[in-house]
């Protein structure tokens, strides 16, 4: 008598969905590797034209494609600090109403992976600065490198310097480009880039310790010891920087129009910069600048006020 068949399931389906799922864990920590990377804020880089635009040096294929390089270095190594800066501040944010949604307090993004990807994306920009650019820029992106991580580890609990160092960040931004390009930085013009950053990183602080929503939760510790008072009195002062460094920039090379132009357009672009600081000082005023990447992307007037000084700076540059 023969003995029954025993059925047993191949093991042909097993694999596969071992493969699917290791695929959508993969992708999974992908797009939690790119959430804490912050592609909104990448915005923020684009300062790196600042220099070669002013000095009129955008016309020049080879210019554009160094500038590029220099963007997205300068991207890789700002994602570095970020994922550093989460993966260290992942049990404050975890109390946060809103940072406890980040990839890394949440559990998506383990904190390990997290240090391991922005080690290698801050070894990938000084690396591909220096052999892609000048010595000089890739000392600088080390340099903004190592100042936000002290800022990570230590900095952001010190008083004033807290401030500068942030500042200080979009300075480095904006001289990057001109040194990647060996173009010389005028004084007037690090002056002006200094107030302003400065102008908009403590409107945003202002914005955050005047917000009745950001009260409980607050992982900022210095926003319990800084006063609404004080923060509102540095971006009123350093508004007032920037004004007084780009007036005095612009009428570095005289006050009457130079090089054949029609008009000293370069003295007139003076207008709508002020104009742009006084739009920005309301979003400023109100605490509402928290995040300043939506003031400039979404407010319409102060887009229209930007696009009018690109137009006039546009003709100084060009001799018009």
């Amino acid at each position: 008598m023969a003995e029954p068949t025993t059925l047993t399931a191949g093991p042909g389906p097993a694999p596969a969905a071992r493969r699917l799922s290791a695929y959508a864990h993969t992708a999974r920590l992908a797009r939690g590797l790119l959430r804490t990377a912050r592609p909104r804020q990448w915005v923020k880089n684009l300062l790196v034209v600042a220099a070669p635009a002013a000095a009129g040096q955008l016309a020049d294929r080879h210019t554009l494609l160094r500038l590029a390089v220099v963007c997205a270095l300068f991207t890789a190594a700002s994602a570095a600090v970020y994922l550093v800066n989460d993966a260290r501040d992942a049990e404050a944010d975890r109390a946060h109403p809103v940072k406890r949604l980040r990839p890394v307090a949440a559990g998506e993004v383990p904190a390990p992976l997290a240090y391991t990807t922005g080690a290698l994306l801050a070894g990938a920009a000084v690396t591909g600065a220096a052999l892609a650019c000048t010595p000089m820029t890739a000392v600088l992106i080390a340099a903004y490198l190592a100042m936000q991580l002290a800022y990570c580890l230590r900095l952001k609990h010190v008083l004033v310097v807290d401030l500068a160092v942030v500042a200080t960040g979009f300075l480095m931004r904006a001289m990057v480009g001109g040194v990647a390009l060996d173009i010389p930085l005028s004084r007037w013009f690090l002056l002006t880039t200094a107030f302003g950053a400065l102008f908009m990183v403590a409107a945003k602080r202002y914005s955050e310790a005047v917000q009745p929503a950001g009260r409980d939760g607050r992982t900022r510790a210095l926003l319990t010891e800084y006063t609404a008072g004080y923060l509102r009195f540095v971006w009123q002062l350093a508004a007032g920087g920037a004004v007084l460094g780009y007036c005095l920039w612009a009428l570095e090379g005289g006050g009457s129009a130079t090089g054949g132009a029609l008009l000293p357009w370069r003295q007139l672009s003076m207008a709508a910069f002020i104009l742009g600081v006084l739009r920005y000082a309301v979003f400023a005023d109100q605490g509402t600048a928290g995040a300043p990447e939506d003031v400039v992307l979404r407010d319409r007037p102060l887009a229209v006020i930007g696009l009018a000084w690109l137009a006039v700076y546009a003709f100084a540059v060009t001799g018009l």
